[in-house]
Parts: structure tokens; C-alpha cells; sequence
């Protein structure tokens, strides 16, 4: 799960996406990383916390990280949170890049329409809950489409 920052979106993804998992009874290895190393040793934003506990899901622990290229070759799926993050994971896996593996989030939902999950930083707790609700839904749709092949 990638973001810009992996301080709000990719966080909420990976504890979400953990949080499906684990309910699946899957055996699955899921991370999350930002394009820039703005925030790289931090907790997850404060509302990303908030919004992910008042939803059972506890992030705090998790800590900002910055995708490298070798993460194209360690995960088997990599999901954007928008198309500038597409561009820049494309960018940083240089001769690693794999476009068979790399998608945008929303597209689990709405195959094609490379559709952006907005970023919260600068809005108020709202956008944090629709974001949650977006990221919890595309979650639930790749946890129904690939634990079939578990």
C-alpha cells in the first residue's frame, strides 16, 4: 500500500488490509510505504489513528517508511493511492518495475477508471472517514478476489 507520505492513506490501507486478512484467516504479508521520506520514522497521523481505532483498528504502532526499489520485487501486489503515486513507484523501481503487479486501489472497484483516494493532510476528520470507507471497501474486494487462490 503506497501513499506520498505513508502518514495518512497507506497506513489506513495496510491496517485495514491487515484487519481483512487476519479476519479471512489468510496468510498474507501486507506493508505500506510513501514516495518521499517526508515523514519516515513517524506514527501515522494522529486522525489516520483515530479514524482506524473508532473502527476497531489500532495503527499506532505502525511507523512511516519509504518505498525502495527491491519492494517491487518483495510483494506480489502493489496498490497506489493515487496516480501521481503510480508515476513515482513507477520512477523508484526503475528496471525493477513490473506494471503486471502495480495498480491503483480504487481500480479493485471500478476496473479501469484509475480512480484517485483523495489525500486527508489538509482537510479536516470528515475526509479521514471517507477515506477509511473507500480503502475498507477496495480491501474487502482484493481479500474476495485473491483468497480464492490461497
Amino acid at each position: 500500500m503506497v501513499c506520498l507520505g505513508n502518514i495518512c492513506r497507506s497506513p489506513l490501507a495496510e491496517g485495514i488490509m491487515r484487519y481483512r486478512i487476519d479476519k479471512a484467516g489468510l496468510d498474507w504479508e501486507v506493508d505500506s510505504a510513501g514516495t518521499a521520506g517526508y515523514h519516515v520514522g513517524e506514527a501515522p497521523h494522529r486522525l489516520s489513528q483515530k479514524v482506524a481505532k473508532l473502527n476497531g483498528i489500532d495503527i499506532g504502532q505502525q511507523q512511516c517508511r519509504q518505498f525502495v526499489q527491491e519492494d517491487m520485487q518483495q510483494f506480489d501486489r502493489i496498490y497506489v493511492m493515487d496516480s501521481s503515486n503510480y508515476n513515482d513507484v513507477r520512477r523508484i523501481s526503475a528496471g525493477l518495475w513490473n506494471d503486471n503487479k502495480t495498480d491503483l486501489l480504487l481500480n479493485e472497484l471500478y476496473p479501469g477508471q484509475n480512480r484517485n483516494v483523495p489525500d486527508p493532510w489538509y482537510g479536516e476528520e470528515d475526509g479521514y472517514h471517507k477515506v477509511f470507507d473507500m480503502i475498507d471497501k477496495a480491501c474487502e474486494a482484493i481479500v474476495k478476489k485473491y483468497s480464492t487462490f490461497q
